[in-house]
């Protein structure tokens, strides 16, 4: 399957970029798999461009293969034949030769440039000040290595800082857009690919050639020879040098440890200890840390949870991870088996709280409400936890709701607790107006349909 899909806004970016007077040059990263070679594929397909995928080999043979396809690009018998030494040379061919329209110079995997040789974005840098810069070209620097890419292009000390004209950072597809993904399929079949691809392209390729979840993930997961059986490690491996530790906290969290003091205790290490693990993981992406959206001071508030943000890994080390023994002895029916007994309710579950939030933000500038909300999150204390907070601090509009993955219709039950629940709320307790909102994958009973006719605090959404 090859869709293109999404990425308006990173084309248009890209497409801005290309008809800027004069150069640009455009970072853009993202984690591996995530459609990042595709979407340069897709904007540089009617343009005049040079696509270059650089190696982990070393500088010179990275040079000489760039020296071919410089040579491909402007078919140059001379270039074919000579011994190149320096990149100047290749990039003053590129802008002096007699070109239609403005050339696109692609180098993805950029970072293996500078792995080869941490002296590469000098190089880079000269190369653009004294060759590139005031002439009608576009450089993109691709490349999956997040932590690389932004030490290599973006990060202060850079030889590059300053000179990007535009950066983008890919991230997954959101939820929305599955249905172009999978034409046909029910709303509850597209949550439970969204619960494990995630929006990484590469993984809904793979598994829209399944015809349900339980099969995809029995051949591309659960297949030792499988795509994704051990794609964790290949996320990891490239980005950081301790992967044991690594694996170790994502392990925790995803066993249901989410607090620090938790998280350190399982692993019985010192709280303090952990801190430089978890910022790398939520710099990449890969964790997230979650408070109530009514504390005023995110960063300083001691009721933070640490959660997987991304699906498939959050899939992976609860379901396959902790049963690798079972699947690598042969036996992953086992595996199998337990997933059928429990991915819905400790995995598809709390997805769809991702799903309905991700809903919360389209209806907001859709002007569902006579306010908009500008704080989305969940709200806990010691003894309630509600899966929808916004709050419009202006107005002082408080939206709670609840969202429900049951078989079976949401009853007026849930409304009522919910009001309890939001008895527990202290934020702007005496001069706020509460609104509510309900989520029910199979809808609602008629008895509250019939009262939110009448309520325009209380809205119902089947999703």
């Amino acid at each position: 399957m090859q869709r293109f899909v999404d990425r308006e806004q990173e084309m248009q970016t890209l497409q801005q970029e290309y008809n800027r007077d004069g150069s640009a040059l455009v970072v853009l990263y993202g984690r591996r798999r995530v459609g990042k070679t595709t979407l340069i594929s897709e904007f540089i397909r009617d343009k005049k461009a040079l696509f270059f995928l650089a190696s982990e080999e070393s500088e010179p043979q990275n040079r000489n293969a760039f020296r071919e396809k410089t040579a491909e690009f402007l078919d140059s018998d001379l270039l074919r034949s000579a011994d190149v030494k320096s990149w100047d040379v290749l990039f003053r061919e590129i802008v002096n030769a007699m070109l239609p329209g403005k050339p696109v110079i692609v180098l993805d995997e950029f970072q293996y440039l500078g792995k080869a040789n941490p002296a590469f974005p000098s190089i880079f840098q000269r190369i653009w000040e004294e060759i590139l810069k005031d002439k009608p070209v576009m450089v993109i620097l691709c490349g999956s290595l997040i932590s690389m890419m932004e030490s290599q292009t973006l990060a202060y000390g850079s030889p590059l800082y300053g000179r990007r004209t535009a950066q983008i950072r890919l991230k997954q597809i959101p939820f929305g857009y599955y249905p172009e993904f999978f034409p046909g399929k029910s709303r509850k079949e597209l949550i439970e690919m969204y619960a494990v691809t995630g929006g990484v392209p590469k993984y809904i390729e793979l598994f829209a050639q399944s015809e349900d979840i339980y099969r995809a993930i029995e051949q591309c997961v659960l297949n030792r020879s499988g795509y994704l059986y051990d794609e964790p490690h290949f996320l990891l491996q490239q980005e950081v040098s301790e992967v044991g530790s690594y694996f170790s906290i994502i392990k925790a969290i995803a066993a249901g440890n989410s607090k620090l003091s938790a998280i350190s205790s399982v692993l019985e290490i010192k709280s303090t200890s952990l801190t430089k693990y978890l910022k790398t993981l939520i710099d990449l992406d890969i964790l997230e840390r979650e408070v109530p959206v009514t504390e005023e001071s995110p960063e300083k508030s001691k009721k933070g949870l640490y959660k997987i943000k991304d699906n498939y890994l959050r899939f992976w080390f609860a379901f396959v991870y902790p049963n690798m023994s079972f699947i690598e002895s042969g036996h992953s029916r086992i595996v199998m088996n337990k997933i059928r007994q429990s991915l819905v309710k400790n995995h598809i579950a709390f997805v769809y709280e991702d799903v309905c939030r991700e809903r919360m933000w389209d209806l907001n500038g859709e002007g569902t409400w006579p306010f908009y909300f500008t704080k989305l999150g969940r709200y806990w204390d010691a003894r309630t936890e509600i899966d929808i907070a916004a709050l419009d601090p202006e107005g002082r509009n408080l939206i709670l709701g609840e969202c429900k993955y049951w078989a079976e219709p949401v009853g007026i039950g849930v409304l009522r607790e919910l009001e309890e629940k939001a008895q527990s709320v202290a934020w702007e307790r005496d001069s706020r107006k509460v609104w509510y909102v309900l989520f029910g994958l199979s809808g609602f009973t008629q008895e509250l349909k019939d009262l939110a006719a009448v309520r325009e605090d209380l809205l119902l959404f089947e999703s």
